[in-house]
């Protein structure tokens, strides 16, 4: 894991910005790796979500004053990493990537998993069909599988109802399994 040099304090700095910096730290350290999935999956490349994800935390500490409740910093953060993401699409077209959870989430009843070979070409079938899905649908798979959001968090991050983003991942869910026994019987 990298630290971000917004994190080294010298000799200089007071208690009230040693303590704040602490602080961030440790909420920097339980977050990235979330963090850090969310954005690869959206990237598929790990260099660029290193890049992306520092771009993030430098965001958020940034403006971490601005928070004013801290037990909403998960929501916070994760709706700075959706709209940095959404700022690089801007400049560059995308690759979706779908989670191997997904794939078993949308994976037929009573169908196993035979190798990773399958589960490599099931992950290229779903990105390929994913990448036709909108937008806002594509973003709630993402933030459901690779960043392991609830569906509450979820909700606030895409300013949507709780129920809403259920049925949403419900019928999201429900055509990509439609589309993958489609696309084997073809």
């Amino acid at each position: 894991m990298t630290t971000l040099r917004l994190f080294t304090s010298t000799a200089s700095d007071s208690p009230v910005r040693e303590r704040r910096i602490d602080k961030f730290a440790d909420k920097y350290r339980q977050f990235f790796p979330r963090v850090f999935a969310y954005v690869y999956g959206h990237t598929h490349n790990v260099h660029l979500a290193e890049d992306l994800v520092a771009d993030v935390f430098e965001r958020a500490f940034v403006k971490a004053d601005t928070l004013r409740n801290d037990e909403a910093f998960s929501t916070w953060l994760f709706t700075i990493a959706r709209n940095v993401i959404i700022s690089h699409a801007r400049k560059r077209q995308r690759e979706t990537v779908v989670d191997p959870d997904v794939l078993r989430e949308i994976a037929p009843s009573g169908t196993s998993v035979e190798g990773d070979i399958l589960l490599r070409e099931e992950m290229r079938t779903v990105s390929k069909l994913l990448q036709d899905f909108p937008q806002r649908e594509q973003d709630i798979i993402s933030l459901k599988f690779d960043a392991e959001l609830t569906n509450g968090q979820i909700a606030q991050i895409m300013s949507l109802s709780e129920p809403n983003v259920r049925v949403i991942l419900f019928r999201t869910l429900r055509k990509l399994r439609e589309q993958m026994v489609a696309d084997r019987r073809a």
